[in-house]
């Protein structure tokens, strides 16, 4: 797989370097030099990682990382900066950052974080979406197709649980310890949850988000492969 970056970057030696780089090491790396710049590529296009600056022109690596996860945008995100206080960084996590590399920095350990972020999704999204359903972290709210689903506790945490790994298979042995941790009951419980999930999430609609896959697990998808 052929790793596509954005790197939102002022300093524009320091990106010719990075991109100069990152292309020896096969990782394709666009270029943006403010943040308004990088959110309009990011709305354009998809990357597996961005690359942020925090002291950008008309908006800085905060807001650009706020903006991003309130509009549910899941790209992992690794902040380039010279500010290395905790308080610093901590900003940066609040704001949504997933990773946090302060200048001057090797290059190999910048190839190093990106391989290592570039094949998950984040999860400091606000809101997730797949298909017509929508689903927002900060108020605990599903809708699909305009219609808000009433979910128990234990149907939230299945229902983000499959949607942060969508469209990937997430193991029985998974949804279990999301739900109990290391502490799962003996009996088939999760098959009762699961069956009540779908009748919120699926049966009303047009076609299912949840499926089974035989000897695997489950997966939310919008079409079953």
């Amino acid at each position: 797989m052929t790793i596509r970056a954005l790197l939102v970057e002022d300093n524009i030696e320091l990106a010719r370097t990075v991109v100069d780089y990152l292309a020896l090491n096969k990782i394709e790396c666009d270029f943006a030099a403010n943040g308004e710049a990088g959110l309009h590529l990011i709305s354009q296009s998809s990357f597996h990682v961005i690359l942020l600056d925090i002291n950008l022109p008309k908006m800085n690596g905060y807001q650009v990382c706020e903006a991003l996860r309130r509009q549910g945008v899941d790209m992992p995100i690794l902040m380039l900066t010279a500010r290395d206080t905790l308080d610093d960084k901590l900003a940066g996590f609040r704001a949504g950052t997933d990773d946090y590399l302060v200048k001057p920095f090797q290059m190999e350990e910048l190839v190093a974080r990106i391989h290592a972020l570039a094949n998950r999704r984040s999860s400091q999204a606000k809101k997730l979406r797949l298909a017509d359903l929508e689903v927002d972290l900060s108020t605990k709210t599903a809708v699909r197709a305009g219609r808000t689903l009433e979910l128990t506790p234990t149907g939230w945490i299945i229902l983000v649980t499959l949607l942060r790994n969508a469209p990937n298979v997430v193991t029985r042995e998974m949804l279990e310890y999301a739900i109990w941790q290391d502490d799962p009951p003996d009996s088939n419980l999760l098959k009762v949850h699961l069956y009540r999930l779908r009748q919120k999430l699926d049966k009303p609609f047009d076609h299912p988000l949840i499926h089974t896959l035989a000897n695997q697990g489950f997966a939310m998808r919008e079409h079953h492969d």
